[in-house]
């Protein structure tokens, strides 16, 4: 204290009472502990499935498409109904890259939000036993079932045959020559996602409150007789007659022809066998051929309801 004159005392004790004054001052929620993350996994309160099929079919135009749109509409049900519950702490948009499967028709988006669901609520052994049954069911169901409340119906309804997006809308697209940027296949979506969350829940309701599960329709609303399809290029035309069975090209006879070659075989084989008219190579001799052949399997199958 010698070498501390009275002035630079009564200095240092103000800056040390105005440093006391502001630690005093900060707020105690700054201080304050974070609130503890609810425990996982979560606690799943029984759903109705009417009720979560119309939220996720709102839901996937607001939140981002169909991943985004089966978490959110479930999470909106339970939180509607549990409001003490924690569903309200996820954003579901965080999962709107799962739209148009993946950014790459991939896995279907309604599948992978629905999966997320899964996980969110059981352990990872009972969410994988989830995951298997709904990829039997969504495989093997004809889609979309679910019609909103004066709603168009739908054109046609078809099954994926496997978990991408590319097989689930194409063999949907094959029947009713709808393109993918069209409005009406957009809905079709929308209304496979609330299926597909529906299912969902059915299965998580089943899995911890007890009770049967309905199983997939056998076969699909559209089984037609033979669809018969006229193409023409500049050498003559070819007629043929497709058969449709579950959703896909089961038989492609050709009724008639006036072309110069006759339509390839094998080139019938790989329509039937990718259920697609794409991506096929004509010999170098029979292009117009192949071009009228596929063209009349095109209207053929834009004939399909």
């Amino acid at each position: 204290m010698s070498n501390l004159n009275r002035r630079d005392f009564l200095k240092l004790a103000g800056k040390t009472m105005l440093g006391a004054a502001a630690v005093t001052a900060v707020p105690a929620v700054v201080s304050a502990e974070a609130p503890a993350a609810p425990a996982w996994p979560w606690k799943y309160e029984k759903l109705d499935v009417t009720e979560v099929q119309k939220a996720v079919y709102e839901h996937f135009s607001t939140d981002g498409g169909c991943a985004a749109g089966a978490v959110g509409g479930i999470l909106a049900v339970l939180a509607k109904n549990y409001p003490d519950g924690p569903y309200n702490l996820l954003n579901s948009k965080m999962f709107a890259d799962g739209a148009g499967g993946y950014g790459r028709q991939n896995l279907c988006g309604a599948l992978g939000g629905s999966f997320a669901i899964f996980g969110l609520f059981c352990e990872g052994t009972d969410a994988k036993a989830l995951q298997k049954q709904l990829y039997a069911w969504y495989e093997t169901a004809s889609l979309p079932m679910y019609l909103p409340e004066g709603g168009e119906p739908h054109p046609a309804q078809s099954v994926a045959g496997s978990e991408l997006c590319k097989d689930s809308w194409g063999n949907w697209s094959a029947l009713t020559g709808v393109a993918f940027g069209d409005p009406i296949r957009v809905n079709r979506c929308r209304c496979l996602t609330a299926d597909v969350a529906g299912k969902a829940v059915e299965l998580l309701n089943a899995h911890f409150f007890g009770g049967a599960v309905e199983e997939a329709p056998a076969a699909p609303v559209v089984d037609n007789a033979p669809l018969h399809g006229v193409g023409k290029c500049q050498w003559g035309e070819v007629e043929v007659d497709v058969t449709m069975e579950n959703g896909k090209i089961a038989k492609i006879d050709v009724a008639k022809y006036t072309t110069d070659f006759a339509p390839d075989p094998d080139m019938i084989a790989k329509m039937i066998a990718t259920n697609s008219t794409e991506g096929l190579d004509a010999k170098a001799n029979v292009t117009e051929t192949a071009n009228a052949l596929i063209a009349a399997v095109n209207d053929a199958l834009a004939k399909a309801k």
